[in-house]
């Protein structure tokens, strides 16, 4: 059966040659301490060969499991200018559609929160075909004049910002903090604490909330529209959307897998064969192994028989590797 591509609405290109990396100097207990222990440890080591081979494998592995399209959300403090086009190209050169934005964030300083902003401007001026967000952290980590400075750039600029919010108890105040500024065209990931409505879309990423114990709430309890991510643990939408079922039915056992469905985005642009007939919800959310026969993005035939058709996936492999012993040794 064929359909369109999927769509992975949130996700972290630059954390995939996280697997494997060193313990943190000690076992973080709390969201923020995974925050400061583990993700910023990683992002402030990255350099942009380990950007450009961490978002090939990253593309690699998402039209494996039949994902044409990716919203990044990119961080990389030491690797600032240019690290967009570097995630871009990566992705394109695998033949996976891309948006990607820079994490502003205080925690740098002011100089490297200002280079956050010049890098989300530069990309979106630069690629004027392609759907694009300014990026920001979480409020936790942007102070008043920073949410002022994003939310402004994004209005100037005729966008949105994709933003973390309230993924964690230490972020409750989110709320409040982004009810002025927020629209229908934001992108907000997580939402787990949110204490209010606001507008925009709702990226919702079960396995992540999961895996950081911070708790759930319902993504789509305000009304706003919901989309599927990974935050940053592979492209596998599929699964991505068996974890939102099964989360969603253990708070409500009389949910259907037809809910979390429509929690699915789709890529019209390209078409997946898939190895398994009906795709429908109640067969696909008790099947699992289900996978691209052939992918086929802007017309090109981009993977076959089980092989991407414009890089090598074995380099690839090999070459994220090299880049992850690097990283590694850093940490």
């Amino acid at each position: 059966m064929t359909t369109p591509g999927l769509v992975c609405a949130h996700h972290h290109l630059y954390s995939e040659l996280a697997r494997g990396m060193p313990a943190p100097p000690r076992t973080p207990t709390t969201f923020t301490e995974i925050l400061e222990l583990v993700w910023w440890r990683l992002d402030e080591a990255l350099d942009l060969d380990m950007i450009r081979w961490s978002a090939m494998l990253g593309a690699l592995e998402a039209l494996e499991r039949g994902t044409t399209s990716i919203v990044d959300h990119h961080a990389s403090p030491n690797a600032i200018e240019g690290s967009l086009d570097v995630v871009h190209d990566a992705c394109r050169e695998v033949g996976v559609r891309i948006t990607t934005c820079y994490e502003v964030s205080d925690r740098g300083g002011p100089g490297k929160m200002k280079a956050g902003l010049a890098e989300n401007e530069r990309y979106i001026r630069a690629h004027p075909g392609t759907r694009a967000w300014v990026g920001a952290h979480a409020c936790l980590t942007l102070s008043d004049g920073t949410l002022e400075a994003v939310a402004g750039m994004a209005h100037d600029l005729g966008t949105g910002v994709h933003i973390h919010v309230a993924e964690g108890a230490a972020d409750v105040d989110a709320g409040r903090r982004l009810e002025p500024w927020a629209d229908e065209r934001w992108l907000l990931a997580h939402a787990v604490h949110l204490d209010r409505p606001l507008p925009g879309t709702v990226l919702h990423n079960p396995r992540s909330n999961l895996n950081n114990a911070v708790g759930y709430a319902r993504p789509d309890r305000y009304g706003n529209r919901v989309r599927l991510g990974t935050d940053g643990i592979g492209a596998d939408m599929l699964e991505e959307f068996r974890l939102a079922f099964v989360r969603l039915r253990a708070e409500d056992v009389t949910e259907a897998p037809t809910t979390a469905w429509a929690w699915l985005a789709w890529d019209e642009g390209s078409a997946v064969e898939w190895s398994y007939d009906p795709m429908e919800p109640w067969y696909l959310a008790y099947t699992t192994g289900v996978g691209p026969v052939s992918v086929t993005v802007d017309g090109e035939v981009v993977f076959r028989d089980g092989r991407p058709t414009r890089v090598d996936a074995d380099e690839v492999r090999a070459k994220a590797r090299e880049q992850a012993a690097r990283l590694h040794a850093r940490l």
